[in-house]
């Protein structure tokens, strides 16, 4: 079963590329994020006629996920737990059921960028790196297989940024961040492009200034991870690079993982 992970950027404005990458990827499932728009506006009937189930939790404008499987999805859950007053739309998670293997949870997650930091929107991250970690304590108790894929916004080590002094003291590569990243690894879940790649450059993301993507100074912000028991079914994960240098591109590049 291969899934993937694509911060999209606006599902309606990428639409032709987006649907490209689908044709020649072929993602059993895909959770993406920033799709930028309200359910009603979500283009399911694209990916309806190429064999895809479609959740979707939208927002108008801004963040907004969706999950799309070929396997029929059980268990729907919009929105992570732990505060019910949030109403950014920035989690999405289902059981998918194939036929041909045992069933595997999927979540699919946009964690909030939380600059400027320190301040309100670095405290808001920060909360819900905290609820992420309860919540994956919760499905861990549960024993069975997941991954938790998506848009972390996080640079977990030196190694995931062309220059890690550049980046320090940004929301996304300060101490705080770091630790509620491994606080969350720490629990038992396995990175799967570290466990295909110990001590590659994969990046992710390459920002739309600068010449970013021309110079190769990218970052590797969009993660899996997967609990003890999908790990005990990996097989492989990657990069979808070339993503990247096509016309009028996402910012991020699409990450995935396979299980048996």
């Amino acid at each position: 079963m291969k899934i993937a992970t694509f911060n999209v950027n606006s599902i309606n404005a990428r639409l032709p590329r987006i649907l490209e990458w689908f044709d020649d990827a072929k993602p059993d499932v895909a959770v993406l994020q920033e799709i930028k728009c309200i359910d009603e506006k979500f283009p399911a009937l694209e990916f309806e006629d190429r064999g895809y189930n479609v959740e979707v939790h939208g927002q108008k404008t801004y963040n907004g996920v969706a999950l799309l499987s070929k396997h029929p999805l059980d268990d729907v859950m919009r929105g992570l737990p732990g505060d019910t007053v949030d109403e950014q739309a920035r989690y999405i998670e289902a059981l998918v059921m194939p036929k041909e293997a045992e069933p595997v949870r999927v979540g699919g997650l946009y964690l909030p960028n939380g600059n400027p930091a320190p301040g309100p929107k670095y405290d808001y991250k920060l909360g819900w790196m905290a609820r992420l970690k309860k919540h994956a304590e919760n499905l861990l108790a549960n024993e069975e297989a997941f991954v938790l894929g998506g848009d972390y916004n996080a640079i977990p080590q030196a190694e995931d940024t062309h220059d890690p002094d550049a980046w320090w003291g940004d929301a996304l590569y300060r101490p705080e961040t770091l630790a509620a990243f491994r606080e969350i690894l720490n629990l038992g879940l396995t990175d799967a492009l570290r466990q295909a790649d110990p001590t590659g450059v994969r990046y992710t993301f390459w920002d739309y200034q600068r010449g970013s993507w021309e110079k190769d100074h990218g970052i590797r912000i969009d993660h899996f991870l997967m609990s003890p028991q999908a790990a005990d079914r990996f097989k492989n994960a990657g990069v979808d690079r070339k993503e990247r240098g096509k016309e009028k591109p996402s910012d991020h590049v699409p990450v995935w993982v396979e299980l048996m």
